[in-house]
């Protein structure tokens, strides 16, 4: 009986958010699309971009967008939909696709842990949406990278045409959060085509640290180039780089955050 109650207890708890200092000023009536510019493979992101949502949660609807393929989503829903971790980690173990099999830092044990807290967070807040919108369309011989960052972006409106009362929070690697043309790349990124005022994009920055992640050597830890002051954290919204992102996300040093095994 007390194990039982233990258990419901557990259940019924809210999931726990870390304050993140500056977070307010990502909430503004006008942001239809709160977009999180990372380096794949790192244990601090996901778990900072879980707090986000967490703490979104209490201005309105909200729905996550995360960089896997879209064939992912059946998986996904039976994922949030399942009634126990377990059975959960069961549905993703058993896809056999995707970063949890080819590892690429997005199916990485932080990851892992983020999908965990997702799910933990749509038990609590029904109306929690979670969509993958990394296109599944075959690259075409002549079409450049910008195609398929154009698919990324209409993926992104669908989804926000889907829940139109919701916030959007895009957790996304930072070449397809940029606000710019990147010419060195002649790359038009996903954000570009989304509605300028309606967006807030922001770059994690690399304060040092490592993050894991597939190199012509080899995949695993690798250091990050320390760019930004080390000692700062939380959400700064001013332009950086340029105006390619409208503020930064400091989470300090990274640590490598190993592949999963679910």
């Amino acid at each position: 009986m007390i194990a039982t109650l233990l258990a419901a207890a557990a259940l019924a708890a809210p999931s726990a958010c870390a304050p993140i200092p500056g977070v307010e000023a990502l909430w503004k009536d006008e942001i239809r699309y709160v977009v999180v510019g990372e380096m794949h493979g790192t244990t601090e992101t996901p778990a900072a971009f879980a707090d986000l949502v967490c703490a979104a949660r209490d201005k309105g609807p909200v729905t996550v967008a995360l960089e896997f393929s879209e064939g992912m989503q059946p998986m996904l829903d039976a994922f949030m939909a399942a009634e126990t971790e377990q059975a959960a980690r069961a549905i993703l173990a058993a896809y056999p696709h995707g970063p949890f099999v080819h590892h690429d830092g997005r199916g990485s044990v932080a990851m892992l842990d983020l999908l965990l807290r997702l799910r933990a967070m749509k038990r609590e807040t029904p109306s929690l949406k979670v969509v993958a919108f990394a296109p599944d369309s075959p690259r075409v011989q002549g079409f450049s990278q910008s195609y398929y960052d154009l698919d990324m972006a209409h993926r992104l409106a669908t989804a926000a045409r889907k829940a139109p009362d919701s916030r959007m929070l895009v957790l996304v690697g930072n070449i397809h959060a940029q606000r710019k043309t990147i010419e060195r790349m002649n790359l038009i990124p996903a954000v570009v085509h989304l509605p300028p005022a309606e967006v807030l994009s922001l770059y994690v920055v690399q304060q040092g640290g490592t993050s894991w992640n597939c190199r012509r050597d080899g995949c695993g830890p690798a250091p990050l180039p320390m760019s930004y002051d080390a000692a700062v954290r939380g959400v700064i919204v001013q332009p950086y780089e340029n105006g390619a992102f409208d503020g930064v996300l400091a989470l300090g040093p990274t640590t490598a955050a190993e592949p999963a095994k679910p």
